[in-house]
């Protein structure tokens, strides 16, 4: 059963709390216009995921209310209704309006190949009717033994849902997860050097990066301009995943994105969500910190 929408009390007081995370976008703004030059902008976006218990309506409001300028919307192959919803349910139409209602950008379709009839391909057209954005995936899991032929494999397979992301203007990262072909500095390097379509890229999760002893400023300079979206997630237990509540400092980890020339969002995230009470508080607190090493980072 969902959860009930949020009551005027509880949306203002998210509302308010979320001026700490758009103020630094008004800072800009007026420095911008004074003629300064522009610092690496910090673009804050979530996934809908955090929110699985709720309807994508709710998890939209959810996500306004806090403050994030864009969404990630997930699958039900992950216990998460909003991507089936929107297909069955809304349309693309009736995403664009609800987008518009909160004033959120479509950032991501998460198209992991999970469970039957997944995938990107299953989405690819209702991403694109909604103005087209980035589908991510997963890359192939299981044991490497050769990196660059099963990497040469890994892009040919690609191919046929890279014509439908030009179709639908649209463009696919890739994940890196543990037990994965995308899982080593070699590996990040291989894709890079490989790869030649603009459409594909890579998702980094610094998650499964910290898990293999990899530091994450050292991958985000080998993946550079190819790098379509960032994880801000941490290899830790429960809500301390979040930036600002786990032990990770994340200041050098915005410089590194600063200094690749990232240009899409940063996405605090984590896995085992708590209510949409907790939750929410818990992307209050990412937001507001990942402001301060913004701050730190760019001064």
């Amino acid at each position: 059963m969902y959860s009930q929408p949020l009551s005027r009390r509880t949306f203002l007081q998210q509302s308010g709390a979320a001026l700490a995370g758009v103020g630094l976008a008004g800072m800009l703004s007026t420095r911008a216009a004074a003629g300064e030059q522009m610092p690496w902008p910090l673009r804050l976006s979530t996934s809908t995921v955090q929110f699985s218990s709720l309807s994508v309506e709710q998890a939209c409001e959810r996500i306004a209310a806090l403050g994030f300028a864009a969404v990630d919307f997930w699958p039900a192959g992950f216990g998460c209704p909003h991507l089936d919803e929107i297909e069955k349910r809304l349309g693309a139409e009736g995403l664009k309006d609800l987008l518009a209602k909160h004033k959120l950008k479509l950032y991501t379709f998460t198209c992991y190949n999970v469970g039957a009839n997944a995938g990107y391909p299953r989405f690819a057209e209702l991403l694109g009717k909604a103005g087209g954005g980035l589908a991510v995936r997963e890359a192939r899991y299981g044991k490497v033994k050769d990196l660059t032929a099963e990497m040469k494999e890994l892009l040919e397979q690609l191919k046929p849902h890279l014509e439908l992301a030009e179709k639908y203007n649209s463009r696919i990262a890739v994940e890196n997860h543990d037990n994965s072909l995308l899982n080593s500095r070699d590996s990040f390097k291989a894709f890079v050097e490989l790869n030649r379509n603009p459409r594909l890229g890579i998702a980094l999760a610094p998650y499964h990066l910290q898990t293999a002893g990899i530091p994450v400023e050292e991958v985000i300079g080998i993946v550079g301009k190819q790098l379509l979206f960032f994880y801000a997630w941490q290899h830790a237990e429960g809500l301390k995943q979040l930036p600002g509540i786990g032990p990770s400092d994340f200041t050098p980890w915005l410089a590194a994105l600063a200094k690749a020339g990232y240009t899409e969002y940063v996405n605090p995230f984590m896995h085992g969500h708590p209510g949409p009470a907790e939750m929410a508080k818990g992307l209050a607190t990412a937001r507001d910190y990942l402001v301060q090493c913004h701050r730190k980072g760019m001064a």
